[in-house]
């Protein structure tokens, strides 16, 4: 496996149309659907095209994206987590997403750390915003021990939602 980063327990590498069946999993979960939001992906084909028209062009058009979280041992994928640049934002911004049976055990601090480390050390980003929904404290919680600052309340272009908008 080509990791494009470790830590001490998982890796992180670029997604490919081969995760689609991960990533149909991912985007289902009720802490997704919750949090993130419904993505309408709810077949193979449907999550093959959020891969083409996500992660894999955000690689191609900014150098870097969304990248698959994977059991270091195993290779096992157990979630995603990178940048993403979103046109309503000043900065790119880090998200990170977990299967249920991988939330609470330290691998969103772990990995969310590592790729922070990344921005600010390899892609020479001088700025990341992040992005919540006020009533996800275990994000805002983790946001804030990664050493993000609450912007406070924001909404996207085009949106009626309420976010909380950080930023380092």
């Amino acid at each position: 496996m080509s990791f494009i980063l470790q830590t001490e327990r998982l890796g992180l590498r670029q997604l490919s149309t081969a995760d689609a069946p991960f990533i149909l999993q991912l985007l289902n979960t009720p802490g997704w659907l919750k949090f993130i939001g419904d993505k309408k992906v709810y077949t193979l084909t449907d999550a093959e095209k959020y891969l083409i028209d996500g992660p894999i062009k955000s690689y191609h058009d900014n150098g870097f994206g969304l990248y698959l979280v994977a059991d270091k041992d195993t290779g096992e994928p157990i979630g995603m987590c990178g940048i993403i640049k979103r046109d309503t934002l000043d900065c790119p911004d880090i998200g990170y997403a977990l299967m249920p049976e991988y939330i609470g055990k330290g691998y969103a601090y772990e990995i969310a750390a590592a790729v922070l480390q990344y921005a600010q050390r390899d892609l020479q980003l001088s700025a990341l915003c992040a992005i919540t929904l006020p009533i996800n404290i275990p994000s805002k919680n983790l946001l804030e021990k990664l050493g993000f600052k609450s912007q406070g309340p924001f909404q996207m272009a085009g949106s009626t939602e309420t976010l909380l908008l950080y930023r380092i």
